[in-house]
């Protein structure tokens, strides 16, 4: 009997211990990993250098700006700081653009797309990439670049001014509408589904001036712009409007004008580059060296900066990469980019 008593308490006293054996390799591995994780916060690894593996880069495709005044800057941000971007560790991705090539099947692939838009794929020359086709029954003509795909759409409505009778549908309608309309010529690309912008148009003197509402609009123009790339909005040449934009009327024949100026971001082929701080940016802003893109009502040059944050440009015409901009927004519409990557990694 005493032999069970002792192995009935030795088992209890195994499992009791087993238990609180556990219960310390538990509790252990919990403070352990919460206590790497503090010490990764405070102490980060450094991170992995840049790849640069585009080598040097062409300049951003960017105007010289001309006609401003003198230009004086002040920075007023919300936190009174000039951002550094050591959050990205200093360095920031360049997408690789592939370009167009010219074949013998460009141009029957253009009257496959502009036919699927509802134009007549019969059309003209006007040079030996740029072809003009007519609507198959609206006074409505597309020209476009059949290597490149860029094209443009204007309406004639002085032969027809019956498109302007109808109310402008409400922007999402529109905004579908655009969708669907370049759906139709397989033009719809993934990469089209960020952010849209729209602005009630009517017509006075012969000329598109804004609207200030639906009710005292003729027609709505809708924009689309590129999607986001690690979470850094598009902004393009002029930051208010796409490269695809179109003007809706509320007629049956709805689309009035247009642009289409996409060109392709191959996602899996990218590179690291070193990227400038906010200061720097800033400095070759107050240089001359940036792009003021817009200068709102800033006729006086004293400009005051509220935001500076990180885009990617979008460029109007082919490029070979897609690259990162530092952006800087002021007071009455002030907006001006300075290309992000380090000066050294640009090519002449």
């Amino acid at each position: 009997m005493a032999s069970l008593t002792q192995t009935a308490i030795i088992a209890r006293k195994v499992i009791r211990y087993g238990l609180y054996f556990m219960v310390f390799l538990i509790v252990g591995k919990i403070v352990f990993d919460l206590a790497i994780n503090i010490y990764k916060r405070v102490f980060p690894p450094p991170p992995p250098p840049a790849t640069v593996a585009f080598g040097k880069l062409p300049k951003l495709s960017l105007p010289e700006n001309q006609g401003l005044p003198e230009l004086t800057y002040g920075v007023e941000t919300p936190d009174g700081k000039v951002p550094t971007f050591k959050d990205l560790a200093n360095q920031a991705k360049v997408y690789f653009m592939p370009r167009s090539s010219q074949t013998q099947l460009n141009l029957e692939e253009t009257k496959r797309t502009v036919s699927g838009l509802g134009f007549n794929p019969e059309g003209q020359p006007a040079s030996e990439t740029l072809y003009r086709f007519p609507h198959r029954s609206a006074p409505s003509s597309l020209e476009i670049n059949i290597i490149t795909g860029v094209f443009s759409l204007s309406y004639d409505i002085a032969a027809d001014p019956t498109i302007l009778e109808k109310r402008p549908p409400v922007p999402e309608i529109a905004v579908s509408q655009v969708r669907n309309f370049i759906s139709r010529g397989g033009l719809l690309t993934e990469d089209l589904g960020g952010p849209t912008k729209h602005e009630f148009l009517r017509i006075e003197g012969g000329k598109f001036i804004s609207a200030l509402s639906l009710s005292d609009a003729n027609l709505i123009k809708v924009n689309l712009f590129r999607k986001d790339y690690d979470e850094l909005p598009a902004l393009t040449l002029t930051p208010d409007e796409a490269n695809v934009w179109f003007i809706v009327s509320g007629a049956g024949q709805n689309m009035v004008g247009g642009e289409y100026h996409y060109f392709k971001v191959d996602p899996t082929k990218f590179a690291t580059y070193p990227i400038k701080t906010g200061q720097q940016a800033l400095d070759e802003l107050k240089a001359k060296a940036g792009y003021v893109a817009k200068l709102g009502q800033n006729e006086s040059g004293n400009i005051v900066i509220r935001r500076i944050y990180l885009a990617y440009y979008d460029p109007p015409v082919a490029s070979d990469f897609y690259q990162p901009i530092v952006v800087f927004e002021g007071d009455n519409g002030f907006v001006a980019y300075v290309p992000a990557v380090t000066s050294d990694y640009y090519g002449e």
